[in-house]
């Protein structure tokens, strides 16, 4: 909701880069895309390298379940 009252005050006063940001949008959001899918993927790695290296202490910390 911000961002939609951020750009009626930018249409008010300057309507040409209102504008042109209302068409660019879409072509930055498609651009950055497979940044966003890159960050995901690099936060799954990471994660799992997090499990393994932590698994060990897992182990040991667990309760006396087999």
């Amino acid at each position: 909701m911000l961002t939609f009252v951020l750009w009626c005050i930018l249409f008010v006063l300057c309507w040409p880069i209102a504008v042109a940001a209302l068409l660019l949008y879409p072509l930055v959001w498609l651009l950055l895309l497979p940044f966003r899918v890159l960050g995901i993927a690099v936060e799954g790695v990471l994660k799992l390298v997090w499990a393994i290296v932590t698994f060990p202490a897992r182990l040991l910390s667990s309760p006396g379940r087999i």
